[in-house]
């Protein structure tokens, strides 16, 4: 049935041959998803998918019925559709971003579309493209001007209208809350916002009652007000109570807002807030990890409803803790992990009538399939497969680890084993992730740790302090320890791996893109003895660099945080790794692309002179038509065939037949 994703957007996947140098079939790890998320329309005629290309990503409609494709939605490169809403029936809003590679965050462009069921009126809602139009006519109905806007709420009670946030240019605006025509893109003011770089969250009718912000400071503030033209009031300022809040949603009557809220110490827990009284009650708390999603609950009607009912968790594997372990929620959830053991199970659409649910199924070994549930009957449904050439029973399994870094500090990571082998003195590849702050390794099917591990490498993910997921403080424990304690972190988690036996001493190596590439330079240097070789992918191993070139400081709140987080251009010289080539003693493997704007390829090439000029063997590979992680395939299989021969000669692995 994928091969109607193919189709639609006309989707060429290159198939490679294995390579010579181990048993990894890299063509099957390059080539791209069939399709990322897929959501059911509310009346289930049809479905929606984003489609990943090359160097973009489409949106393909199809009708349930008939198994045909009728709609289809693509910009130019770079261009990624990054979500999208079934706002009624037939017409499906899409929200736009871009990015310059696959390693890159995607940055929204702030513009909406919209497009029928059948492929037909497509609209350019809202966004800076907006043109006029014409000067012959007086009738407007979208504002010609410089914005980015944003979906608040799709409105399920109203086919015609969504309420969105609209920011107009500038670092810092003053945002706005309006509602906004689908079809037409008119829009009509709902709310100004109290605090700059406000987001918006409506109650369970529309109704926008929440703001949550932050100035140049970067001190976020929460704003509550009681309906349409009440006043805004501060119910949580950053400076003043020492953590943040998020709003998560309302009960079904609108009388309790549940919230998000940081703590000193420990994950975030969740609060019911009473919001006439202000009285608030604690109703959840992990001992190790923040909430990651919402799950929301089944309104009166039986339809999907917004009202949380409880909340994902991703310490160690995916599980759920409910408000009410007693709700049909909760009973459903249980009915489903039941009949898929061993996989995370998540609803991620259901039809308006609360009959079929749309169901993903996952794992350390399963990219994802896709379920038609049908609720009342209790019966499943197989639809598609994110990528169907997997054959779960040949992947690797990823297995939760929990150690103690040398302060004391807990920390979590996942170790994946190859099937080769008994799990013992095996040849090792440290992978530390990008970001770094507030990013986490998830226990999942992890593309680079399957291909290692079929190779024949264990694979070893640590979050090290700086992660997402495990409370502010765990996260702020990070700040201006980029090479430092969040270095120590990834060093304690491979000697932790050394003593449990699983690695073999003598053949590890560490590899990272981005942040993570910055830490494997970082950790050769500062660990001239544990490590036999080392590769950077995109990586940024200039730190005072980061102050003048990149897209992060151009923001007067992206200075704030290079200063508050990495740390001022002159206190951070000192762990650079373009400082430290002198110390490195094993070979490098440098591999990055000439547009790339995140980590600029001046890293690599700086990078690549220090260490040859302190004789340090170092190998290259990059394209300069390339961003921040190669998108072209054929590029992609070329890096991964050379960063297996890299690892291949130096720590060995699962030799070719």
């Amino acid at each position: 049935m994928w091969k109607w994703l193919n189709s639609v957007l006309v989707m060429c996947l290159l198939t490679y041959p294995a390579i010579a140098v181990a048993q990894a079939d890299i063509g099957a790890f390059v080539r791209k998803d069939l399709f990322h998320d897929i959501k059911l329309s509310p009346n289930g005629d049809y479905y929606a998918a984003t489609v990943p290309l090359e160097d973009r990503t489409g949106l393909a409609i199809m009708r349930r019925a008939e198994k045909k494709i009728v709609g289809s939605f693509s910009l130019g490169k770079n261009s990624h559709v990054t979500d999208f809403w079934w706002v009624n029936p037939e017409r499906v809003v899409i929200a736009v971003a871009e990015k310059a590679g696959t390693l890159d965050e995607p940055v929204p462009t702030g513009e909406l579309y919209a497009i029928s069921a059948d492929g037909s009126k497509p609209e350019l809602l809202v966004g800076f493209r907006v043109q006029s139009a014409g000067p012959g006519t007086r009738l407007h109905s979208k504002k010609v001007e410089n914005v980015a806007a944003f979906l608040v709420d799709a409105l399920p009670q109203d086919d015609r209208h969504v309420i969105i946030s609209v920011w107009p240019a500038g670092d810092e605006p003053y945002t706005r809350a309006e509602r906004m025509d689908v079809y037409t893109g008119r829009r009509t003011l709902v709310a100004r916002a109290p605090v700059r770089r406000a987001d918006y969250f409506t109650d369970n009718q529309g109704v926008v009652r929440f703001a949550h912000g932050a100035g140049p400071d970067n001190v976020r503030k929460l704003y509550y007000r009681h309906g349409d033209g009440a006043d805004w009031q501060l119910i949580s300022d950053e400076v003043v109570d020492g953590n943040a809040e998020y709003p998560l949603g309302f009960s079904q009557d609108n009388r309790i807002a549940y919230l998000q809220v940081e703590q000193s110490s420990g994950p975030d827990a969740v609060i019911a807030y009473d919001v006439a009284s202000g009285n608030r009650e604690q109703i959840m708390r992990d001992e190790i990890a923040d909430p990651d999603w919402i799950v929301y609950g089944i309104d009166s009607k039986g339809g999907a409803g917004a009202t949380p009912v409880g909340v994902g968790l991703v310490a160690g594997k995916p599980r759920r803790n409910f408000f009410n372990p007693a709700s049909a929620e909760a009973k459903l959830y249980g009915m489903l992990e039941a009949a898929f053991p061993g996989e995370a199970v998540r609803i991620t659409s259901t039809t308006a009538d609360g009959k079929i649910a749309l169901v993903q199924v996952s794992s350390d070994r399963n990219p994802g399939d896709f379920y038609l549930f049908q609720i009342d009957a209790r019966k499943a449904e197989y639809l598609l497969s994110r990528r169907d050439w997997f054959d779960p029973e040949k992947m690797a399994e990823s297995r939760p680890i929990q150690l103690k870094a040398r302060d004391g500090l807990p920390l979590h990571g996942y170790i994946t084993l190859p099937q080769v082998g008994n799990g013992k003195n095996l040849p090792m590849v440290v992978l530390p992730h990008g970001g770094p702050f507030g990013v986490a390794d998830t226990w999942g099917f992890d593309t680079e740790a399957q291909m290692l591990a079929q190779a024949g490498y264990a694979v070893l993910q640590v979050n090290f302090r700086g992660s997402g997921g495990y409370g502010r403080a765990f996260r702020e424990a990070g700040a201006k320890q980029w090479g430092l304690k969040m270095q120590d972190d990834v060093t304690d988690a491979t000697r932790w791996a050394i003593q449990s036996g699983v690695a073999d001493p003598n053949r590890i190596c560490i590899y990272g893109a981005s942040y993570g590439a910055y830490a494997a330079l970082a950790g050769v240097a500062k660990e001239p003895d544990l490590y036999r070789c080392a590769v950077g992918y995109a990586g940024v191993y200039d730190l005072p660099m980061m102050h003048t070139r990149g897209d992060i400081q151009t923001a007067r709140s992206g200075e704030a945080y290079i200063r508050e987080w990495i740390g001022e251009r002159d206190e951070i010289a000192a762990v650079s790794p373009t400082n430290m080539a002198n110390r490195i003693k094993v070979p490098i493997f440098l591999a990055a692309g000439g547009e790339d704007e995140r980590t600029p390829i001046a890293h690599s090439e700086l990078m690549e002179r220090r260490l040859k000029a302190a004789g340090v063997p170092v190998e290259t590979l990059y394209y300069k038509t390339e961003g921040h992680g190669f998108y072209t395939e054929e590029h992609r299989h070329e890096y991964y065939t050379k960063l297996l021969g890299f690892f291949g000669r130096h720590i060995g692995g699962v030799k070719s037949k």
